[in-house]
């Protein structure tokens, strides 16, 4: 009991010092801030007959509109919400006709509007289950980046598999999983035309590793092998027209509009740059272990 009191009195007294003799104060948070060209409004762009980039210059969010409604695939930054309800105003497409949204990661400056966009429109969002967690929680304990990138949470309405084909107006999206970036990263094909031609389009994730630890990672043991495999599955893709949701990784300048198609990467040449790029990376790492 008396050793009890001690611990007691000790603990109020220290609570009584002054800040000069307590502690440093605790660090203030730190907002996730991007490059301003992510944050760069555009006008819609035309991809394909039924397929617009109303994203930002530098970061990617792809209307794609039927005759049964609208899918958007990925929203860029929680600040963007507004920004992509007036693109899609801009094209026709009222609130209650988005009714999908798919998702490329779950990091924020690809999901940070999901939710916002959810409540407005009433789109159902689809994903699969690590994509899904990760969602619900916002960001949050990130395998790579903890709690610095976090959005607004939201609930994932479906879990979709890898291979899955989601049909909306008679386009086939077909979900192919190529985890490294983060565990749930998922490309999305589907069959657009233009001028009359039909144009197969691969939305590829993110294939860099930014900062991240490759070998011996605790909580990503297999994280080489899944890129390796991811890089494989790229390569096989359906893929007349490759898109990313940064678009200086397949080449795209969104700034300076449909002229920047010509110089785009092929699918192959995405992997195979990645690859190079893991590769140098591993190297990298190695050389600061000795």
């Amino acid at each position: 009991m008396r050793s009890l009191f001690l611990s007691f009195a000790l603990a109020t007294a220290l609570s009584t010092l002054p800040a000069s003799a307590a502690e440093a104060p605790l660090p203030q948070l730190r907002a996730y801030t991007v490059d301003d060209s992510w944050l760069q409004p555009m006008a819609p762009l035309q991809i394909a007959d039924h397929t617009w980039q109303i994203g930002t210059q530098n970061l990617t969010a792809l209307l794609v509109q039927t005759d049964e409604g609208a899918v958007l695939l990925d929203g860029g930054m929680p600040q963007m919400a507004d920004h992509l309800m007036n693109n899609m105003k801009v094209r026709g497409v009222t609130p209650q006709n988005l009714r999908l949204i798919l998702l490329s990661h779950a990091h924020a400056d690809h999901a940070g509007p999901v939710a916002e966009l959810k409540r407005r429109t009433g789109a159902q969002v689809l994903a699969n289950a690590e994509s899904a967690v990760l969602l619900a929680r916002g960001g949050s304990n990130d395998l790579h980046f903890g709690d610095g990138i976090t959005f607004p949470p939201v609930n994932a309405d479906r879990i979709i598999m890898d291979g899955e084909v989601v049909t909306m107006g008679g386009i086939a999206f077909t979900a192919h999983f190529m985890p490294g970036h983060t565990p749930g990263s998922t490309a999305w094909t589907w069959t657009d035309t233009r001028k009359g031609k039909p144009v197969r389009i691969a939305y590829a994730d993110s294939l860099s590793a930014p900062g991240y630890q490759l070998r011996g990672n605790a909580r990503y043991p297999h994280l080489i092998e899944d890129y390796t495999r991811s890089f494989a599955t790229v390569r096989a893709l359906p893929c007349d027209l490759l898109l990313t949701p940064h678009p200086g990784a397949s080449r795209w300048n969104y700034a300076a509009g449909n002229t920047a198609a010509a110089n785009v990467l092929t699918c192959q040449a995405y992997a195979d740059e990645a690859a190079k790029k893991l590769d140098a990376q591993l190297a990298k790492e190695a050389a600061a272990s000795r």
